[in-house]
């Protein structure tokens, strides 16, 4: 019976890597327009190597999405509300480890440079909210309190900081990410104790302008949270 069910496993794997390529080639490289019509389904199959049934197996999942709409009798068309659509593919999140290490490899990436600019940038206004949102999820992690909002507010206060628009855009994108993390479950004590002491350090850094210690404490918090979720860099 074992082996009736691995073509199964398989087969769905590869229909959300489809997916997720089908996703990336519309919407993320912007090579289809929304209300633009989809190649014919032979040669995006050919395209993409994979069979016409796991292409349209995602495309289904695309359109229960909202990212592509299927009109019977004129084909497959990238929906005209695309643009509108803000979990960027992460809606099963929680679920699939794989998206979330991506996603915290591209915090790591922008998230250290987020704190260095914040630290140079940052108004004073500004940088004295970044501190009472650090100060408030220190206070909610002794307090045993939710602390996704705080943390998801401290990290955000950062970002604006920079006065960077399109590090503001990802914002959504680290509110998904703080939140999955803080409810990951038996690992949430262990980022409770990492955050706390990470920080504290964050702090320090952002109190004094010191945009090099800031820039290598968040890259630190960063690391700490990967670890501390089993999220493994790919090779």
């Amino acid at each position: 019976m074992s082996r009736g069910r691995e073509p199964t496993v398989e087969k769905t794997s590869l229909t959300q890597q489809t997916a997720q390529r089908l996703y990336t080639l519309a919407v993320v490289e912007g090579r289809l327009r929304p209300g633009e019509k989809l190649p014919n389904e032979l040669e995006l199959a050919r395209e993409l190597g994979v069979s016409r049934t796991t292409l349209r197996e995602a495309v289904r999942t695309l359109a229960a999405q909202g990212v592509l709409e299927v009109r019977r009798g004129r084909g497959t068309f990238v929906s005209q509300r695309v643009r509108e659509i803000d979990d960027y593919g992460f809606a099963s999140l929680d679920r699939v480890k794989g998206q979330l290490r991506d996603l915290f490899e591209l915090r790591s990436i922008f998230e250290p440079q987020a704190a260095r600019l914040a630290c140079r940038r940052a108004t004073e206004e500004e940088m004295g909210e970044i501190l009472a949102r650090g100060a408030e999820v220190e206070a909610r992690i002794r307090a045993g309190e939710d602390r996704s909002g705080a943390d998801g507010a401290f990290h955000a206060a950062i970002v604006r900081a920079t006065h960077n628009e399109f590090m503001v855009r990802l914002l959504p994108l680290i509110q998904r990410a703080v939140s999955t993390a803080v409810s990951s479950g038996p690992e949430g004590e262990r980022l409770a104790a990492d955050t706390l002491r990470d920080h504290a350090l964050l702090m320090e850094f952002f109190a004094r302008r010191d945009e090099s210690g800031a820039e290598h404490a968040m890259s630190i918090h960063m690391r700490h949270s990967m670890d501390a979720m089993g999220l493994e860099a790919e090779p």
